[in-house]
């Protein structure tokens, strides 16, 4: 049964400085940089009919190119960080397409994503980190210059059912514009 998410790539230059962010935090489990990405829809756990389901109506989305700014770091988990993230700029073209995938999923009988989307690049996961370390990793890092990529295709990724981080497979592309 694979295990299914949709998202945008980081293209490799982005990702190479994103991974200049990595060290200097203990309880910090780094993402690989081959993995960073944005998810769109975090789709699950699902049979392989309901993959092909997906795929195909997956492939009924029609959009330009996206604009993508990613535009500082920030933490998931408040007084008890989680994850260390870059945060991404949620702007009106990339809700729009995350809301035409969770509304093409929920057509085909999959549950609502319970969580608000929250656009962002994982960086680490963090476990036992304290929240003051926390800080003090952002605030030496806390002059992350803007960075902007063109989102040219969106892909339905699968990943092992661990403890997530990767490896993501690309299982399929779909072009936009």
């Amino acid at each position: 049964m694979p295990r299914l998410f949709t998202g945008f790539e980081i293209p490799p230059e982005l990702a190479f400085d994103l991974s200049l962010m990595r060290g200097g935090m203990s309880g910090a489990r780094w993402i690989d940089p081959e993995n960073y990405h944005i998810t769109l829809r975090f789709i699950g756990d699902v049979d392989h009919a309901m993959a092909r389901d997906i795929s195909s109506s997956l492939a009924c989305i029609r959009r330009e190119p996206c604009e993508i700014t990613i535009d500082g770091l920030s933490t998931f988990g408040g007084d008890r960080p989680r994850a260390l993230i870059a945060r991404v700029q949620g702007t009106s073209p990339l809700v729009e397409m995350q809301g035409e995938q969770e509304r093409l999923v929920r057509r085909l009988g999959l549950a609502p994503e319970p969580r608000k989307f929250s656009p962002h690049v994982t960086l680490a996961r963090l476990r036992g980190t304290p929240a003051s370390h926390v800080a003090y990793f952002l605030g030496s890092r806390g002059l992350f210059t803007s960075r902007k990529f063109t989102a040219r295709r969106f892909v339905l990724y699968s990943a092992r059912d661990s403890v997530g981080g990767g490896p993501y497979v690309v299982e399929a592309a779909y072009p936009l514009g």
